[in-house]
């Protein structure tokens, strides 16, 4: 049996401390121990994007992250996103565009649409489909997505080049 690990975090504004597996990754930590079930687990090989949460202002997968490397980070999970309204003109636009059905990878994609918001990405198509590449959607064609995160780029002025 191995040891537990003592971490101390903040996730969504709020301290938290805990005693942790050392094998416990991130997602599964915030899901089970912190009850924010938000982020979803998919693949477990960090590359559907389900997991995506931010770490330290940085996207990151969730699943790949042990909650041990998370000690001492600012995290922010897509509660704490909605939370901040930060995202609400994403949100809205997902929402207007149709660009959720079922729902599973709509945190993680948000997280990153927000990310490429955030970094100066532009209304440009193109741009967008690369930058939300990592994140699997089964059931819009991404069509709709990639429509609400133009609409949001454009409404906050970015306009594609």
């Amino acid at each position: 049996m191995t040891t537990p690990i003592s971490i101390s975090l903040t996730v969504n504004g709020e301290r938290v401390e805990a005693q942790v597996s050392p094998r416990i990754n991130l997602v599964d930590f915030i899901r089970h121990q912190i009850g924010l079930t938000g982020s979803h687990v998919g693949c477990e090989h960090g590359v559907c994007g389900a997991c995506t949460i931010r770490v330290d202002g940085a996207i990151v997968r969730g699943c790949l992250m042990l909650a041990a490397q998370a000690d001492g980070t600012d995290v922010t999970t897509i509660e704490g996103l909605s939370d901040s309204g930060d995202a609400a003109d994403l949100q809205a636009a997902f929402v207007a565009r149709n660009a959720l059905q079922c729902g599973f990878c709509t945190p993680g994609m948000l997280l990153t649409a927000t990310e490429y918001l955030e970094s100066g990405g532009t209304a440009d198509r193109d741009s967008i489909r690369e930058f939300i590449s990592g994140n699997y959607c089964r059931c819009t064609g991404y069509q709709a997505i990639v429509d609400a995160i133009e609409q949001v780029a454009s409404q906050r002025g970015r306009p594609s080049k």
